[in-house]
């Protein structure tokens, strides 16, 4: 995998979608958590088509700031870019827009696994007895 891959994954804001409907707050704007949720799926979207079979990635880093709100019905797209890549190890650097301007802005990293292994290590937290 090498650096520099980049994505685009465009969305509107829709009720699910607003601080209210995830509990993060009590407006009806684009909340955090959905904007997290996009920045991480506009991430391993970006390198799927890379990985081997039964490989996946998980994340295990965000810093992400939330710079301004979006309201119900307008557009948001996430643009990330793979800027490092450290064994398994991917970060990428992420911004967010609304047809408005930046909403968003961060760093997003992400760990190569194998699905089956890393599947099985955490169905078996559950049965320790």
């Amino acid at each position: 995998m090498e650096k520099g891959i980049k994505n685009r994954i465009e969305l509107v804001v829709e009720e699910k979608l607003t601080a209210k409907q995830m509990k993060s707050g009590t407006l009806d704007v684009f909340a955090t958590p959905a904007m997290i949720a996009l920045i991480e799926e506009t991430a391993w979207r970006s390198i799927a088509p890379c990985l081997e079979e039964g490989q996946g990635t998980v994340g295990t880093l965000l810093q992400i700031e939330h710079l301004a709100p979006t309201p119900l019905g307008m557009k948001v797209w996430c643009e990330t870019e793979l800027v490092d890549v450290d064994g398994r190890k991917l970060r990428f650097e992420a911004a967010v827009y609304d047809e408005c301007g930046l909403v968003g802005k961060g760093v997003h990293e992400r760990f190569i696994i194998n699905n089956e292994k890393f599947q099985s290590k955490a169905n078996a937290k559950g049965k320790v007895s």
